[in-house]
């Protein structure tokens, strides 16, 4: 994949991180109503708190992209946070904590880890 082609779909990736985090964050409820069975104001909370922080590295990750930022350390980062939610978010399906559609969730998840690694892999070192 080109390198403009791959920049410019992490940051189309990084800017639904964003948004998808910024749904999360508002409306715990009803993305948990479509995700998961427990719809417990604790499981909301959670549910919230980790929309926070796909806003914050999805921004960082799309600024980065677009400023055309050379530190390595950014993309690496985002690779491994992306691998870890895919592991985590299957095994929550596996476990009956989160619906079979989650599992288009951790695909996503680890789609954007493999992008990211082979853009992290392509930067001057």
């Amino acid at each position: 994949m080109k390198d403009f082609l791959l920049r410019s779909v992490l940051v189309a990736i990084a800017a639904i991180t964003v948004l998808t985090g910024l749904t999360q964050l508002v409306a715990p409820g009803w993305v948990l109503s479509f995700i998961a069975g427990d719809h417990s104001a604790l499981g909301a909370h959670f549910f919230a708190t980790v929309g926070m922080f796909m806003v914050i590295t999805g921004a960082m990750f799309a600024q980065s992209l677009l400023t055309h930022s050379t530190e390595g350390a950014i993309p690496f980062w985002i690779g491994v946070q992306k691998a870890a939610a895919c592991v985590l978010v299957a095994w929550a399906v596996l476990r009956g904590l989160l619906a079979p559609l989650a599992y288009a969730v951790a695909a996503f998840d680890g789609a954007t880890a493999v992008l990211t690694f082979s853009f992290w892999r392509r930067m001057p070192k």
